[in-house]
């Protein structure tokens, strides 16, 4: 009996990792359970007819699930937001409103952001093939699309993590450039 007790213990052991197991679910549950918050970025441009990046600094707010402001401070002040598929920007006494429903391929660039911010791996695989890579304390999800008008674009979106913090994501655009975006959260709702 004490026997069998102890077989049955160590199988449940063996068992628990299996299913603990990190997996792209598991990461978009994570992520969803964020409804918003504030974090300080630092964006990186690499730009192939420069010989340095552009780089720029400011805060981000999100507020799930869909509206996002991008206050960059240096090196000059401007404001994006996007509130569901209202794209605003400011900058200086200049301000422009795009509608994104008119353009699907800006839109679904913009819902790489906002589909990994809210765990929304549904909006994510519409136009993304998915692969995760890590586990929960280090995780790298790599989105290449699956459109050929957002490949001529973008080849891949490379979101890095921890735990379910997004801390940088980098773009990899069809001509070359790129642009890494690493950010530090100051405040989580």
């Amino acid at each position: 009996m004490i026997k069998r007790l102890i077989g049955c213990v160590f199988l449940l052991v063996l068992a628990l990792p299996a299913s603990a197991a990190f997996d792209l679910g598991q990461l978009m549950n994570d992520l969803a359970k964020h409804k918003g918050g504030k974090a300080k970025f630092v964006e990186k441009k690499y730009i192939s007819l420069l010989d340095k990046p552009v780089i720029s600094t400011g805060e981000m707010t999100y507020s799930a699930p869909d509206k996002l402001e991008k206050r960059t401070l240096t090196p000059k002040i401007e404001t994006m937001t996007l509130d569901k598929d209202i794209l605003s920007i400011e900058r200086e006494k200049q301000k422009l409103s795009i509608n994104l429903a008119n353009q699907p391929e800006a839109l679904a660039f913009v819902d790489s952001i906002r589909g990994t911010l809210s765990g929304n791996r549904a909006a994510l695989e519409k136009n993304y093939a998915l692969h995760l890579s890590g586990n929960s304390d280090k995780w790298v999800l790599t989105l290449l699309p699956s459109d050929q008008k957002i490949a001529a674009l973008v080849l891949r979106i490379t979101v890095s993590g921890s735990k379910s913090l997004i801390r940088s994501i980098e773009y990899l655009q069809a001509d070359g450039d790129r642009s890494v975006l690493n950010m530090e959260p100051i405040e989580a709702k």
